[in-house]
């Protein structure tokens, strides 16, 4: 099954984070997404968690 796009069309960086505040990837995997394999793909979604989780613990994300 093909691993969907975590975009929520909310497309800023964060100058501190250097992160979509949307979508919490960098802009080279905004960038890449389409080429990217659905390993590659899970692994940026698997990073994105543990992003917002640390973003979370943090106070800075809901």
């Amino acid at each position: 099954m093909a691993v969907a796009s975590p975009c929520v069309g909310v497309c800023k960086l964060d100058r501190k984070t250097d992160l979509c505040v949307g979508c919490l990837r960098t802009a080279a995997e905004i960038r890449r997404w389409r080429q990217l394999t659905d390993a590659k793909r899970r692994r940026v979604m698997a990073e994105r968690r543990r992003r917002e989780a640390k973003l979370a613990a943090r106070g800075a994300r809901r």
